[in-house]
C-alpha cells in the first residue's frame, strides 16, 4: 500500500462509515453502554472522536470581515499594460488566471445580517504562475484613518460595547471626534452606498496606494478599481429592514443562485496612474488612504475583467479557511509607502497564524498553484510530504539556487526618526466635494443619519460641536443644515 496515494477528499470515501484513522464503525446509532440503559462507557472510542471534532468544529472568526461569501473565476487582461508592470498576471491581453474572491461585512459577527450599514470587504485571490497576489480592498475608495496605530482603537469603537455587547453612536462619535481625517469616508458609510443591494451590484476598490514596476525598473504609482458591469445598486434604511427582516443572508443567497443560475457576476478592472515625480505637486498626499485621486486628472484605464462563474465546493473550506493578505504580491507589483497599508502588511498575515496556524499557506485554497521551493519547516499541522536531507542553504548537497532576479522597488528612502502626521492632512476638502456632488434629497439623507448618530443618548455637547466643526469645514452649508438638523431633534 502507497501511503500517500490518498490525499483526505471526500471522493475517496469507503462505501461504509470508519473512524478518522479508517478503523470500520459497525454501529454508528449506539453508544457502547453497559446494558441498554447505560452507563457509557469512555472505551468507545468511535463516540469520543466523534463528540470531540464536533466540540472543534468553529475555528476563531475574524476580528473583522467575519460575515463574507466566496465565489471562484477567472481574470482575464483585455488591455495591455505591459509598459507598466512586469507582473505575468499582466503579460498580454486574452491571458487568464484563475481567482477566488471573498465579499464580506466588516464590523459585526459571521451570523450578523447583511443589511447593516457597514462597510463591504472586496478581496480578490490571484493564483497567478509567479505565486499568488491578493488585492485586497473594500466597496469605499477610501478609509477611516491612515495610520494603523488607530485600527485596533477604531475597532473597537464601531463594534459592540464590551459591556453590553450593544453597538452605540455614542462610542462611534466620541471616537471619530478625535479622527477629523474620517469626514471623507463618512461621507460615504452615511451615503446611499453605505448598505449595497448585494455583493454583485458593488464597487470594489484596492483603497491603497500600490505600485507597478516594468521590466526596464521604472516604478509608476496606481490604484486599483473593480466596477461591476449590472451597476451599482443599494437599499435605503426601509428597504434594507425589509430585506434583513426576510433573509439575513441575502447577499450571500444572491450570489450563490445568481452562479448557480449561470448568471455569472462580472467586474471591469481598472487603474489610476500617477508619475512618481508628480507626487508633491497637489494639495493632498497620494499616498494618504484617506483620499481619492480626482478622476479628471487621473483617468480610469481598463485593464481586464473578472467573471465569477463557479460557486465554492465547500463553505467551511474556501471561506472560513480562506486567508487574504495585501503583504502578498508578485514581481511587477510593489508597495506605497501609505502607513495604513505598511502595518496591514504585517497584521493579515500575524492574524492568519492566529486563526488557521502557522502552516495556514498549506491549505488548498491558500496554496499557490506554482511549484516552490522553500526551507519553511515543521511547526503545528505541517501537512507537507518532505523527504529531503538538506533543510539549510546554501548547501553543495542541494542544487537549489535564486530565482532569476526581476525590477524591484528600489526608491531612496530618507528622513529622521519620528512619530508625526503627514504634512498634507487636508481633510475636509474631497468630503464636501463629494457631499456637493449628491442631488438635494441625497444630500438631506446624509444629514439625517449624521444627526442621528450625534443625537443619539449619551453623545455629548462637546462630541456634537466638534463634529459640526468638521461638517462646516467641509462645507459651510453642510454644517449649517446639520446644526440646525442637529438642534431641532435635541429639542423633541
Amino acid at each position: 500500500m502507497d501511503p500517500y496515494k490518498y490525499r483526505p477528499s471526500n471522493h475517496f470515501d469507503a462505501p461504509y462509515w470508519t473512524t478518522n484513522t479508517g478503523v470500520p464503525v459497525w454501529n454508528n446509532n449506539n453508544s457502547l453502554t453497559v446494558g441498554s440503559r447505560g452507563p457509557v462507557l469512555l472505551e468507545d472510542y468511535h463516540l469520543i472522536e466523534k463528540l470531540a471534532q464536533f466540540d472543534r468544529e468553529r475555528i476563531p472568526e475574524r476580528v473583522v470581515h467575519a460575515r463574507g461569501a466566496t465565489a471562484k473565476g477567472f481574470f482575464e487582461v483585455t488591455h495591455d499594460i505591459s509598459h507598466l508592470t512586469c507582473a505575468d498576471v499582466f503579460r498580454a491581453p486574452g491571458v487568464q488566471t484563475p481567482v477566488i474572491t471573498r465579499f464580506s461585512t466588516v464590523i459585526h459577527e459571521r451570523g450578523s445580517p447583511e443589511t447593516l450599514r457597514d462597510p463591504r470587504g472586496f478581496a480578490v485571490k490571484f493564483y497567478t504562475r509567479e505565486g499568488n497576489w491578493d488585492l485586497v480592498g473594500n466597496n469605499m475608495p477610501v478609509f477611516f484613518i491612515r495610520d494603523g496605530i488607530k485600527f485596533p482603537d477604531m475597532i473597537h469603537a464601531l463594534k459592540p460595547n464590551p459591556k453590553n455587547h450593544i453597538q452605540e453612536d455614542w462610542r462611534i462619535a466620541d471616537f471619530f471626534s478625535h479622527v477629523p481625517e474620517a469626514m471623507h469616508m463618512f461621507t460615504f458609510l452615511q451615503d446611499d452606498v453605505g448598505i449595497p443591494l448585494n455583493y454583485r451590484h458593488m464597487e470594489g476598490f484596492g483603497v491603497h496606494t500600490f505600485t507597478l514596476i516594468n521590466k526596464e525598473g521604472k516604478i509608476t504609482y496606481v490604484k486599483f478599481h473593480w466596477k461591476p458591469t449590472c451597476g451599482v445598486k443599494c437599499l435605503l434604511e426601509e428597504e434594507a429592514v425589509m430585506v434583513g427582516g426576510s433573509n439575513h443572508s441575502h447577499a450571500t443567497k444572491d450570489l450563490f443562485d445568481s452562479i448557480a443560475a449561470g448568471d455569472y457576476p462580472e467586474w471591469k478592472l481598472m487603474i489610476q496612474t500617477m508619475e512618481v515625480a508628480d507626487e508633491d505637486k497637489f494639495d493632498f498626499d497620494p499616498l494618504d488612504d484617506t483620499k481619492t485621486w480626482p478622476e479628471d486628472i487621473f483617468p480610469l484605464q481598463p485593464v481586464g475583467r473578472m467573471v465569477l462563474n463557479k460557486n465554492p465546493d465547500n463553505f467551511f473550506n474556501e471561506n472560513e479557511q480562506v486567508a487574504y493578505c495585501p503583504a502578498l504580491i508578485v514581481p511587477g507589483i510593489g508597495y506605497s509607502d501609505d502607513k495604513m497599508l505598511q502595518t496591514r502588511i504585517f497584521s493579515y498575515a500575524d492574524t492568519q497564524r492566529y486563526r488557521l496556524g502557522p502552516n495556514y499557506l498549506m491549505l488548498p485554497v491558500n496554496a499557490p498553484k506554482n511549484v516552490h521551493h522553500n526551507n519553511h519547516h515543521d511547526s503545528v499541522m505541517n501537512f507537507m510530504h518532505r523527504d529531503e536531507e538538506v533543510n539549510y542553504f546554501p548547501s553543495r548537497f542541494d542544487p537549489v539556487r535564486h530565482s532569476e532576479k526581476y525590477p524591484y522597488q528600489n526608491m531612496k528612502v530618507s528622513g529622521n526618526r519620528e512619530k508625526m502626521c503627514i504634512a498634507k492632512e487636508n481633510n475636509f476638502a474631497q468630503a464636501g466635494a463629494r457631499w456637493r456632488s449628491f442631488d438635494p434629497a441625497r444630500q438631506d439623507r446624509f444629514i439625517k443619519r449624521i444627526a442621528e448618530m450625534l443625537t443619539a443618548p449619551r453623545v455629548t455637547q462637546e462630541v456634537r460641536r466638534v463634529w459640526l466643526g468638521y461638517m462646516s469645514q467641509c462645507d459651510s452649508t453642510l454644517g449649517q443644515k446639520l446644526a440646525a438638523k442637529v438642534q431641532a431633534a435635541s429639542q423633541m
